[in-house]
């Protein structure tokens, strides 16, 4: 079947259920206010450094509008002054010149200020557009574990891509004629007003309409430029989800329903932008044709008081003039006005991030403890994960240096009790201790030196096996990786590689193997020194005889440092000290391997199974 029948039906926009209509009404408005509260905060600060270039700029583009308005007055002044001239048969009126060599001035005053305002806006956009894509980056590195579990990559991407793009776009572009429109539109109507009243008011007379077709256009406009900030979000999250996962989709033969949810969210964007361009279809003719019906309202009526010597040709003509630039910055703000859309829209995406607290927060009183040993202690610990019990009151000692494995099945609380002690999670109630200190009393920096955590994914960052070693202490010398890589095993299968420990792993650490990449992250660990060694499942991606020749740098890299160590593979077990049996979030066994191994509880059946799974 093709691809078009089989598409899922759009998605339809969320409704209020349930709701009285005047609830739902003044919640709408509360929010509204709110997003409007937010992106304006937002925008105050990211140009609050800039103020006094942007106080320069705004003087630059006054005088260049005064210069640009004065022109159409001085031409009317010369063709009243040239037909007065002929009258009273004159002469070429010297007043022309001097008229001439002003228009000239002012042309080029015109031409210098606009040109200063361009390069100082434009370089100030440049300075605020950086300030913010690092603002919002460091936003994101200090956000918690937790806000990832619900913010997807392509979220993320989204942010720092599409949002800053639409952002850049009205002050690059945008702000350059939204200034001098907005300027243009006040300095005509006050030159309306001082050339000849009856006139303006007569050009006014349009305005009530200008105003109803404008605040339509705004109030639909501000919907539909959420819609396409929203919809454009989806596509970068189903686009960079897919590829992220192109292995599974290519194994599993998933093409044909991915394509199908393109094909959806790539229309739902679509819908949107076909939306807002049906919008500004009706609002830029509507102004064209209020402009067009005042233009001719203005020559009609001051035609006939130019034959009943009420009103001198050249007012007529400066106003005329008047009139037609009127509309066409009018017509400009409306074209500005998609962009301010896009860009209101993307403010209120990143707002949102940049009001996002860690759930894991710095202290407010940070304890720095004078000696970390390693002591972890949990007291009466209880963890909830989406409302859903993971650990109730746990009560937990695990001694400075003491090797520990967590064992169990699938979800009993293993992993949960390592992210706590790396502080990834803070406990719903109860306390984690280190040296007898709280973790939330300790500030991140210095428990990131004390706490390190080696997990089954072994990310490696694109460049030099040397420069991903010295992860975690980027002022150890050559000698001390490479001391620390020797101590862990890795050094042989480094020193084999092209360019050694200069060879560049590419992105992911692409050119290793994944036991490669996971003694890698050893190496790592080693050189940091932690206190506390956290491997959630380290060893999960090596095959059984690199898992054996791995044991002896294991046991020099756990050796006077306090360890934790979550395995299904039981021989990694072996060189733990204690053991406790994780099931439903509660330790149900606690001993040594060999103990618990001759007994018949719980490790036992665990050790049973595994040593049937190998056969």
């Amino acid at each position: 079947m093709a691809t078009a029948d089989r598409q899922p039906p759009r998605t339809r926009e969320p409704t209020w259920r349930g709701v009285a209509p005047e609830a739902g009404d003044e919640f709408a408005r509360k929010t509204e206010a709110r997003l409007h509260r937010r992106t304006r905060s937002l925008l105050l600060s990211i140009i609050a450094p800039y103020r006094a270039r942007i106080i320069a700029a705004g003087t630059l583009i006054i005088v260049s509008t005064v210069a640009e308005l004065a022109i159409p007055a001085l031409i009317g002044v010369g063709i009243d002054r040239a037909i007065e001239a002929r009258r009273a048969a004159e002469g070429f009126p010297p007043d022309l010149w001097r008229l001439t060599g002003l228009i000239l001035v002012l042309v080029m005053v015109q031409a210098t200020t606009n040109y200063a305002f361009t390069a100082m806006i434009g370089r100030t956009t440049q300075d605020v557009l950086r300030d913010l894509r690092r603002r919002v980056f460091e936003k994101f590195q200090r956000l918690s574990l937790a806000f990832y579990e619900r913010y997807t990559s392509g979220r993320v991407i989204a942010r720092l891509t599409s949002d800053i793009e639409a952002i850049t776009d009205l002050l690059s572009v945008g702000v350059l004629d939204l200034i001098a429109a907005g300027l243009s539109v006040i300095g005509i109507a006050i030159m309306l007003l001082v050339l000849d009243l009856p006139l303006a008011l007569v050009t006014m007379a349009t305005f009530p309409a200008v105003i109803l077709v404008t605040r339509w256009y705004k109030h639909h406009a501000q919907q539909v430029y959420r819609r396409v900030r929203r919809t454009i979000a989806l596509v970068i999250i189903h686009f960079v989800e897919s590829l992220g996962g192109i292995r599974a989709v290519q194994a599993f033969r998933r093409e044909q329903r991915n394509q199908e949810i393109m094909e959806d969210v790539n229309g739902q964007y679509s819908d949107a932008n076909v939306e807002s361009i049906r919008l500004l279809s009706i609002y830029s003719p509507a102004l064209s044709l209020l402009g067009r019906i005042a233009t001719a309202a203005v020559i009609f009526y001051g035609g006939w008081r130019v034959l009943n010597a009420d009103l001198t040709p050249g007012i007529l003509f400066s106003f005329v003039i008047y009139v037609r630039r009127f509309f066409e910055p009018m017509q400009e703000l409306s074209q500005v006005y998609n962009l301010l859309q896009a860009a209101n829209a993307a403010l209120e995406n990143l707002g949102g991030v940049l009001e996002e607290e860690p759930s894991v927060a710095e202290p407010l009183r940070p304890v720095v403890p004078e000696r970390v040993g390693g002591d972890v202690r949990f007291e009466r610990v209880t963890f909830a994960y989406r409302d859903v019990a993971v650990l109730d009151e746990l009560e937990l000692q695990i001694p400075s240096g003491q090797t520990v494995a967590l064992v169990g099945e699938t979800g009993a609380g293993k992993t949960t009790i390592a992210r706590l002690v790396a502080r990834f999670w803070d406990p719903s109630d109860g306390r984690v201790l280190l040296d007898g200190v709280d973790l939330r009393d300790i500030p991140d920096g210095v428990l990131r030196r004390h706490v390190a955590m080696v997990t089954q994914e072994s990310f490696l960052f694109s460049g030099t096996v040397l420069d991903n070693i010295a992860l975690g202490r980027p002022d150890a010398s050559r000698e001390e990786v490479i001391a620390a890589a020797g101590a862990i095993g890795a050094h042989p299968f480094i020193e084999a590689m092209p360019a050694g420990y200069d060879t560049d792993v590419r992105k992911r650490g692409g050119r290793l193997s994944a036991g490669q990449r996971q003694l890698v992250s050893f190496a790592r660990a080693f050189l940091a020194d932690p206190a506390v060694l956290i491997l959630d499942e380290a060893t999960s991606s090596l095959d059984i005889p690199s898992e054996r020749a791995v044991q002896h740098g294991l046991r020099t890299l756990l050796a006077d440092r306090t360890a934790i160590i979550i395995a299904h593979r039981l021989t990694t077990v072996e060189i733990a000290d204690r053991v406790l049996v994780i099931a439903d979030g509660r330790i149900v066994e606690d001993g040594a391997p060999s103990e618990l191994l001759a007994g018949a509880g719980a490790y036992a059946s665990l050790h049973a199974a595994w040593v049937e799974s190998l056969a």
